[in-house]
């Protein structure tokens, strides 16, 4: 046909046998010409597609561009001419050849898609195509060829075709130009540009695509090049083994073939069978280095960009979804590294397999092939729906979480307003949608699997029948069927597992995309922040206007600012004025709208927050710097810490839980300050750091630390704070109002402005007269001893390590014989002591120091009651059912060998004539029938296990989930969240998704073995004798292995909690790490982490190699036996039962190792349950509600006795209330003051039983507290708390979440708390979406909804926890007021920092050292000079009257 189509000779190999050998024109003007085309039109679209779907703006047109696209025109132009040519030449008789008109219309097609193709890289990241490239490539190569062959005929005088070959000549040149072109890349910086203009602008989703892979590619190609060797050599010899068996099956049948020849292809067998194991071992142990080195990179790099990440770009992530990064997402990619090989592996095998079919049963293997091929679509759309499931779980698992971070976050709020139902509920709904999903999920994996399950026996049904009723001369012997089922077999893998590999690449692309719009949000832009080392101020904002985010108003506006080195500046304003903003564009944690700030030196910052780490105190501290004992010991003594380190258990070894949670507010922030402090740092950041903590200690941290004479005297600091006693000590002060300096000057140029700032003052000092007293006191005072001490002073500060403030209460307890000056020595002397005795600390903690109990990790096996737990959660019943339905699906398969066995025995019977038609249909529909029973069960064992483990996931995740917010607080004070949540999310994920599936595969396995051994017993009994040892030996390997790889895996899981605990709690803590700029650190300590797992994860690896060795050495010695025993006995034998049972040998092999794999994967998935059971058996806290209900509409009146109550936070440590006894009256308020650690905040657990009795109790209107249900007593009490928490999701449900109230009354309660105005303004209202806890409010706002959610409560008793700490003055003021007016028919317990807020109490109960000492009205205790007159008269208060509030 060619021939015609040239008018010349198309091949002949006379042309190769001559000297000057050529190929023949007419192949080369037709196969060389199309092979480059048909690589490009078949390509193309595909190539197309991918650039319209990652297309960004168009970039500008380059010189390299013009130059390309005009080649291609020239050629566009030429093949036109040759066209034209050919048409002038063609009078009308036929001496033209069709190929001369082919060849140019098709190329003016090609080179038209190669100008469309070059033009559409315009809207490409990379402007160069790889496959063009190659197109080039290939059109210069097959070239070659024919531009010789024209030279040699030039060359030869023969002229005929002149024409042609000049424009063939000047073609094959542009070719070459355009090919030299390609090898150029395109460097264009406007797609640079584009891509940043782009970030700038803030679209979201407009982040840089498929750039992750390429990235890892080229990092790992090595890697990836020897396993591809290794696996393809791999795959060439899986072929051997049918042909082997084909010999061994005609040596069985022929009785006079040599014995030798037997012998030789068991060992061939052998030998094959081993260097296959070898090289498939090194293959996975590649693939799986590969995978670990990508976790380990993709962790860090997240990790990495979390610490640059810019806060628009950071909103969009909830610290949950940023572990999720990190998790489950870098654990994907690692899956997905296993798996890339058997993209082309699949393809080369399936390929062999039907070639070599076909050499044994022709083209009936078609009729099975086409199956197949209907199969691969099917299983498709089902992949891709399974996708969509996958995508939807994954965003209901992203809300679970987060909604799991919050509660655990604020347990304690939770407990305190018994609000855990309802929190309950909301994770609840959504894992009812999950587990919706994962059913859904689960029913199409199955049938994918029942599709796959049925290919290959459908497959060998229809390729049989087909190949018996084609031809009435085609019998069945046994060479063909066996060799052809082992064909199958090889088959069936590669279809096994490409379902596999698509559902892992889908779930790899799922998280790649995640990753790359993760890793490709913008970073923090410090432009507009700029370090001058020379300059002259240390710090000046020019015109500077900042935002939070880009599509809402600047919140600050144009400041002009200039702060001398040296200064003490203060920054006052109302609450949401923009202080802490002022301080975040300083540090460059905002967006610059314009302007810019210059800074001299570095930053030390201490945020209105305090971020506290999960270590010791000391760590906390130094953060990082070298230790140095004398400084340390300063800051200590200034920050007014000594006395805690008393209080806490092994000082400042005392470890300090995850956020600081066993710190109480005011702790907190001084170890913040401290850890500034120690810092040597040129400028001090400090927004609001007096905030929690009392008064006289305030005033001791001013005068110690900030003040003029303090630890940071000739420092620049910047303080933002609500007190005013401390102003007249400042350089400087800043009127912050609305995000714009309203006034700045001296404290006596502001006075005398008359200004707004005078009327703050004036309106607070009326507000309490005792505030402007002090100021003018300290004022007076200071002009006599602040700025220069006094001579007695001196030597007080030097010798002693104590506070003053503390000396003036133990003065006043001077009575209890306890001397002041033997107090200070005993202190000094614990110092000493304990300097001496860190070694011997080192050894044994002291009690209670440690905090955090170290993780639990189980070490023997894991027990049976964890796998019954599991089957019980799934159902008994069902499970009943799975396994029948597997075991008659195994019947069903040793059924259809048997008789598969006598089939091809007829071919001896009937020897290949008269094949009786009956004898060949029962034959046909016998094996179809058993067949189709095999799929039919599995389906059913798979739908059933599906809903199984369903149920079980739903059983497990509430039991886990009741128990939590049951468990009592000082479960989450020991227990890091990170811990709690990877309960939540890795192993609940793992019983979701994986333990199914590798228990399903494990019967399946199971039963795939026992009854391969089954029929290879009923063939040879004899092979009894060598299955026994080889089973003992098998046993034994894999319970060495299992026991090992278990221990593995828990280390893997324990190390691994570490990195997202310290990676949750950096995210946390950002703006600290930033400003201190110790981010190098932070990288380095989340490295060590991230190295620490991967050698265990390693050792896993290595592990499993080694097992993987030695099994399948022991499946290569049952093929090697099985084929001895055939040449052994093969007098008895004939050749069908050689072929059933070798070809049954051979698979043993593979399932083998996989069942091991499979024992070892069910074993570690399992590891999951008992992680959750452990958790399930958490002890409770008394039960919510008891059989004891308190009487309807109690408590009536509010009266509250405690009686000898005593209380401890854990049994190991002292009491810390130690006997109190005191009778609180219906509708009293109470006033409670102490120093740090003296029991205040202890009450209020009392009273809320977060923590039990240790002795005596509390009766509430006449009821025990402790003998009714703890909802019954917490519903019943209202609480504002120290911090105030709110959790992610509108208003509404932070102030109501049981919806018990209407909308009016919620108005009025925000009323009443000052916030209707700023409620009013929102865009939705009551449904204002608050994010994760309440970050888009300021701290103040937070605390009037705080106030808010006590006035719905309208309980008879209230108690206050020092809940006015964050607030401004004028704030303040309203809360009080609020607070009087409303909840003036309760009972009322306040916890005071600041004296003025319990003056007007009627009683004043004073706490030291978990004792009262005195408790009586305000009066009383002035007139009485106890500790409470010398705490009033630091605070410059004289009598009560000096409040006028």
């Amino acid at each position: 046909m060619l021939e015609k189509f040239c008018n010349s000779t198309f091949w002949n190999s006379s042309f190769l046998d001559s000297p000057e050998a050529d190929l023949p024109l007419c192949f080369e003007q037709t196969v060389l010409v199309w092979i480059p085309l048909g690589f490009l039109w078949l390509l193309a679209p595909w190539q197309l597609l991918h650039v319209y779907r990652t297309k960004i703006n168009r970039s500008s047109i380059t010189k390299l561009y013009l130059a390309k696209q005009v080649l291609v025109g020239l050629l566009l132009i030429l093949a036109a001419i040759e066209l034209a040519l050919v048409l002038t030449e063609d009078s009308g008789q036929a001496t033209v050849p069709a190929i001369r008109y082919t060849n140019p219309s098709l190329y003016l097609g090609t080179w038209l898609l190669v100008l469309l193709f070059q033009h559409s890289r315009l809207w490409c990241v990379q402007k160069d195509s790889w496959f063009l490239s190659l197109f080039w490539i290939l059109s210069v190569l097959c070239g070659v060829f024919q531009f010789q062959t024209l030279i040699r005929t030039l060359l030869k005088g023969n002229n005929s075709n002149l024409a042609y070959s000049c424009l063939f000549f000047i073609c094959y040149a542009l070719n070459v130009l355009i090919l030299i072109l390609s090898a150029f890349s395109e460097k264009d910086d406007s797609s640079n540009e584009d891509v940043k203009k782009k970030e700038k602008s803030g679209t979201t989703e407009n982040f840089p695509k498929a750039w992750l892979v390429k990235t890892l590619f080229k990092t790992f190609y090595v890697i990836l090049l020897k396993s591809f060797l290794l696996k393809l050599m791999h795959d060439l010899l899986m072929f051997l083994n049918p042909q082997l068996l084909k010999l061994l099956i005609s040596f069985a049948n022929n009785r006079d073939a040599y014995v030798w020849a037997g012998y030789l292809y068991s060992v061939l067998f052998f030998v094959v069978a081993l260097i296959q194991s070898l090289c498939l071992q090194n293959y996975f142990q590649l693939c799986f280095m590969l995978g670990t080195s990508v976790r380990a990179t993709i962790m860090a790099s997240v990790y990495k960009k979390a610490l640059t990440l810019s806060n628009h770009s950071r909103k969009k992530y909830t610290i949950g979804e940023t572990v999720n990064l990190m998790s489950v997402d870098a654990q994907k990619l690692m899956d997905v590294t296993s798996f890339i090989h058997l993209l082309w592996s699949n393809i080369l095998q399936i390929t062999l397999s039907i070639s070599f079919l076909w050499a044994e049963l022709g083209p009936s293997v078609l009729a099975g092939v086409g199956v197949m091929v209907l199969l691969i679509p099917i299983n498709g759309i089902l992949a891709a729906k399974s996708r969509a499931v996958q995508v939807k779980n994954m965003k209901n698992k992203d809300k679970r979480l987060k909604i799991m971070n919050e509660i655990l976050s604020g347990i304690k709020i939770l407990k305190y307003f018994a609000w855990e139902p309802s929190f309950k509920k909301q994770v609840h709904e959504l894992r009812k949608k999950e587990l919706k999903n994962l059913l859904t999920f689960g029913q199409i994996q199955t049938i994918m699997t029942f599709l796959l399950q049925l290919s290959p026996v459908l497959v060998s049904v229809i390729t049989f029948a087909v190949y018996v009723l084609v031809n009435s001369n085609n019998v069945l012997d046994a060479e063909k069927a066996f060799t052809s089922i082992t064909l199958f077999n090889i088959l069936r893998f590669p279809l096994g597992m490409f379902p596999m590999v698509i559902t892992s690449m889908l779930q790899a692309s799922v998280s790649t995309e995640r990753l790359e719009k993760y890793l490709g949000g913008d970073d923090l832009d410090t432009s507009a922040i700029r370090h001058e080392y020379n300059f002259d101020k240390a710090v000046q904002f020019s015109e500077a206007s900042f935002t939070w985010d880009r599509d809402l108003e600047a919140t600050i506006r144009d400041v002009n600012l200039d702060i001398m080195p040296g200064q003490l500046v203060a920054v006052v304003g109302t609450v949401g004025s923009g202080k802490s903003s002022l301080m975040s564009a300083m540090l460059g944690e905002m967006e610059n709208v314009h302007g810019h700030i210059t800074i001299k030196g570095t930053i030390a910052y201490v945020p209105q927050q305090s971020w506290i780490q999960n270590g010791t105190l000391k760590d906390n501290i130094l953060f990082g710097s070298e230790l140095d004992e004398k400084k340390y010991q300063q800051v200590l003594e200034a920050c007014a810490l000594l006395p805690d380190l008393e209080v806490l258990p092994g000082g400042d070894l005392a470890e300090i839980g995850e956020k600081g949670i066993n710190l109480s507010g005011g702790q907190k922030q001084r170890i913040s300050l401290a850890r500034a402090t120690y810092q040597n740092s040129d400028i001090y950041v400090l927004d609001d750091p007096l905030s929690a903590v009392d008064a006289h200690v305030g005033k001791h941290i001013f005068n110690k630390v900030l003040g003029p004479n303090g630890l940071l005297k000739g420092k620049t600091r910047l303080l933002i704070t609500h007190s005013i006693r401390f102003l007249p000590q400042v350089d400087e002060i800043v009127v912050l109002g609305n995000g714009t300096i309203l006034e700045k000057g001296s404290y006596s140029t502001l006075l005398a402005k008359k200004g707004l700032f005078a009327k703050i003052l004036k309106t607070s000092t009326k507000q309490m007269g005792l505030e402007g007293e002090a100021t003018v006191n300290e004022d007076s005072e200071e002009d006599d001893c602040g700025l220069m001490p006094s001579v007695e002073e001196i030597p007080e500060e030097v010798a002693s390590l104590t506070m003053r403030r503390e000396n003036s209460l133990h003065r006043t307890l001077s009575h209890s014989s306890r001397s002041s000056s033997r107090h200070r020595k005993s202190l000094k002397n614990s110092l000493k002591t304990r300097n001496v005795n860190t070694l011997k600390e080192e050894e044994e903690l002291v009690k209670g120091q440690k905090l955090i109990k170290k993780e639990f990790i189980q070490t023997e096996k894991v027990k049976l009651s964890i796998y019954l737990k599991y089957l019980r959660a799934m159902g008994l019943c069902l499970i009943f059912f799975i396994i029948i339905a597997y075991v008659i699906n195994a019947v069903a398969y040793i059924g259809s060998n048997l008789w598969l066995s006598a089939w091809t025995n007829d071919s001896k019977t009937y020897n290949g004539t008269n094949y009786p038609a009956s004898q060949r249909d029962l034959r046909v529909g016998v094996y179809g029938a058993l067949g189709l029973v095999q799929g039919v069960f599995v389906l059913l064992g798979n739908l059933c296990s599906a809903r199984a483990s369903t149920h079980a996931s739903n059983i497990l995740h509430k039991q886990l989930l009741t128990n939590i917010l049951r468990a009592p607080m000082s479960f989450f004070d020991t227990t890091p969240t990170g811990r709690i949540v990877n309960r939540f999310a890795g192993d609940i994920s793992m019983v979701d998704d994986t333990l199914p599936l590798s228990l399903r595969s494990w019967i399946l396995c199971f039963l795939g073995i026992i009854s391969t051994l089954v029929m290879i017993c009923i063939a040879t009994p004899i092979f009894i004798t060598i299955i026994i040892p080889l089973g003992i030996i098998y046993t034994f390997v894999q319970m060495l292995y299992v026991a090992t790889s278990r221990q593995l895996k828990r280390l893997d899981s324990v190390t691994r909690s570490p990195i997202y605990s310290h990676f949750s709690e950096t995210v946390s803590g950002l703006s600290v790490i930033r400003a201190f700029e110790h981010q190098q650190r932070f990288l380095k300590h989340n490295e060590v982490g991230i190295d620490t797992n991967q050698k265990c994860v390693f050792s896993w690896i290595v592990s499993n190699r080694w097992l993987a060795v030695r099994l399948e050495l022991i499946g290569n010695l049952i093929v090697f036996f099985a084929s001895m025993m055939m040449v052994i006995y093969r007098d008895t034998l004939s050749g069908d039962t050689v072929g059933f049972v070798l070809s049954n040998a051979l698979n043993i092999t593979q399932t083998l190792t996989w069942l091991v794999r499979m024992t070892s994967e069910v074993e570690t998935n399992i590891v999951a349950v008992e992680r959750i059971n452990e958790y399930i058996k958490v002890e409770n806290e008394a039960p919510w509600v008891t059989d004891k209900r308190p009487p309807p509409g109690w408590p009536s009146k509010g009266e509250i006795q405690f009686n000898n109550y005593q209380l401890r936070y854990r049994p190991e440590l002292d009491l810390i209330l130690k006997g109190i006894t005191c009778d609180i009256k219906s509708m009293e308020k109470v006033g409670v003051v102490g120093r740090t650690g003296a029991g205040k905040s202890s009450l209020t657990n009392a009273l809320f039983r977060i923590l039990e009795a240790a002795g005596g109790q509390i009766i509430i209107d006449g009821v025990d507290i402790a003998s009714i249900g703890l909802h019954d007593l917490r519903e019943k009490l209202t609480i504002i708390p120290q911090d105030p928490i709110l959790f992610s999701g509108s208003l509404r449900m932070n102030l109501d979440p049981f919806n018990n109230h209407s909308d009016e009354e919620i108005w009025k309660a925000l009323e009443l708390a000052h916030l209707k105005s700023f409620v009013a303004g929102l865009q939705l209202g009551l449904s204002h979406k608050v994010t994760e806890a309440g970050d888009n409010l300021s701290i103040g706002q937070r605390q009037l909804l705080c106030l808010a959610r006590a006035l719905l409560r309208k309980s008879k008793i209230l108690i206050m926890d020092e809940a006015t700490a964050a607030v401004d003055i004028e704030t303040d003021h309203l809360i009080q007021t609020t607070i009087q007016k409303e909840f003036s028919h309760c009972t009322t317990i306040t916890i005071a920092h600041r004296l003025h807020t319990i003056m007007d109490s009627d009683k004043i109960m004073v706490l030291d050292n978990g004792k009262i000492v005195e408790y009586g009205t305000p009066n009383e205790l002035l007139k009485n000079s106890g500790p409470f007159c010398l705490m009033a008269k630091e605070a410059g208060i004289e009598n009560v009257n000096s409040t006028s509030l």
